[in-house]
């Protein structure tokens, strides 16, 4: 479970990898340590253009996790788009793009304390994409904050390449590259965007020191 990513490339690289038609995240540092409810960019497809804005990290919870409990924490990766709980924001209106520079998996040896590995692409284009999907959503996160309404995104997951499965055998995040992946996830029909919820080619993708 990828539950904590970073995002450092200028916001003009991710303007022209996308054709960004308005930028609404503001003047944003280097995010060197994105986890679980955070916020963070997220791209999505509107009738007037491509819009980036900043989300909470976690979708709403199926209601059998929440039963009993008075948060909702949200549910960073989603791998079954088969469950109705999922399928309901599978279309074009709620798919959207999620940029990284570099994530992490942990490392678990029996007996050791977890490690935290990160991976980064390989290559010129050091800005990539998760392939995400979104909404809005009223809830309680933080028993603090009360029932607050949110913009959720979290990504989908997929087996894990060559590179990721020796570290976390059991999944890796659905990533994007090409500016025609990023269209067809955008825009294509379900069942034809779906077909890239597939495992990214190993030689994509490098252990790194740390967070880039």
């Amino acid at each position: 479970m990828c539950n904590l990513y970073s995002l450092t490339s200028a916001q003009s690289a991710i303007t022209d990898l996308v054709k960004l038609w308005r930028d609404d995240t503001g003047n944003l540092p280097p995010l060197t340590g994105i986890y679980p409810d955070y916020p963070a960019p997220v791209i999505t497809q509107t009738p007037q253009g491509r819009v980036m804005q900043m989300m909470r990290w976690g979708m709403p919870s199926p209601a059998f996790v929440i039963k009993g409990k008075k948060t909702d924490k949200g549910v960073t990766n989603v791998r079954n788009t088969s469950s109705p709980h999922w399928r309901r924001w599978l279309g074009p209106a709620h798919r959207c793009l999620v940029p990284f520079t570099s994530f992490s998996e942990y490392q678990i040896v029996k007996g050791e304390k977890p490690k935290t590995i990160w991976f980064a692409p390989t290559g010129e284009q050091q800005t990539l994409f998760f392939a995400g999907i979104w909404t809005e959503w009223t809830s309680v996160r933080k028993l603090k904050e009360g029932e607050t309404t949110n913009s959720l995104f979290g990504f989908l997951t997929v087996e894990p390449n060559g590179v990721v499965g020796p570290i976390h055998p059991k999944a890796m995040p659905v990533i994007l590259r090409s500016r025609e992946a990023i269209t067809h996830w955008l825009e294509a029909p379900t069942e034809e965007a779906l077909k890239l919820q597939r495992t990214f080619p190993d030689e994509g993708l490098e252990v790194v020191e740390g967070p880039v």
